[in-house]
């Protein structure tokens, strides 16, 4: 007899926190999922409130759920059962996204992380920018905020540039002084845009080849969906000659709570084998 029941998986990043309620079974399905926006709340109690709103909206209780994991900075959820690694949860999230996946890049809001799969989404191995370097989700953000645009507008606001002006910084305070530098020259925003987007593609091309990354590429976290890093990403591929095939997914921005979830439900199904195994 097939055994089904609920998982809950939470990513809390530095800006979003990720949840998804997943029917876990032979064929596990994504029951629902949403994500919010810390801003300048208590990372704490937005997560209580999000899991106490999901069941609510589900008729469903604490108990309900088998297993509640996190991710990220997840040892700030109080009611979790218990805590993943951010590599392996966007590892299986990924996977589970494309059961053909190799390789996930987990596009940060601090860092930007290549790590090897294996068939299994186990960990193999990983490479990842430092946290001061200029290919992070919060440093485009941060420039996109300077320049007047929401991050929602910068993918497309990328897609206009016609000449585009890269950063030559790496730390990302240099680079910050480079755009200030761009916009007193009179670069337009879409060129600087398109710059920076350009300059993290290449520092992911550096991290894929470190890591002798295979294809498929999955590309997981928030700037997996801006359109301006893809096009940048598929263009540098062309100019170099790499053979990546990088693929993404509308819900790569939860492959993190998604593999949570999944870890959750598989540790749960081994933790009622050995309490039988004890009894």
């Amino acid at each position: 007899m097939e055994q089904s029941f609920y998982t809950m998986g939470i990513d809390v990043g530095s800006n979003f926190i990720k949840l998804v309620l997943l029917d876990y079974s032979a064929k596990p399905k994504i029951v629902d999922k949403h994500t919010e926006k810390i801003r300048k709340r208590n990372p704490t109690q937005v997560a209580d409130e999000m899991i106490s709103t999901m069941l609510a909206k589900h008729n469903l209780t604490y108990e309900d759920v088998a297993y509640l994991a996190s991710t990220g900075e997840g040892d700030l959820v109080k009611r979790k059962r218990g805590h993943f690694y951010g590599m392996t949860t966007h590892s299986k999230g990924a996977h589970f996204l494309f059961p053909d996946a190799r390789t996930v890049v987990d596009m940060g809001a601090l860092f930007v992380r290549a790590v090897k799969i294996s068939p299994d989404a186990r960990v193999q191995d990983y490479k990842m920018t430092g946290q001061c370097a200029s290919g992070s989700g919060q440093f485009v953000e941060n420039i996109s905020r300077y320049l007047g645009l929401s991050i929602e507008e910068v993918g497309d606001v990328s897609l206009q540039a016609d000449n585009a002006e890269v950063s030559s910084g790496i730390c990302a305070v240099l680079a910050e002084t480079d755009v200030i530098n761009m916009v007193s020259r009179g670069i337009s925003t879409p060129n600087i845009i398109k710059g920076i987007h350009i300059s993290i593609a290449g520092r992911i091309l550096k991290l894929l080849s470190s890591l002798k990354g295979e294809s498929p590429i999955i590309l997981t976290g928030g700037m997996a969906l801006n359109k301006g890093m893809m096009q940048a990403l598929e263009e540098q591929l062309e100019e170099t000659g790499k053979k990546f095939e990088v693929k993404t997914h509308p819900d790569a921005i939860y492959a993190g709570a998604l593999g949570a979830a999944l870890w959750g439900g598989f540790r749960h199904i081994k933790l009622i084998e050995k309490q039988a195994l004890a009894a």
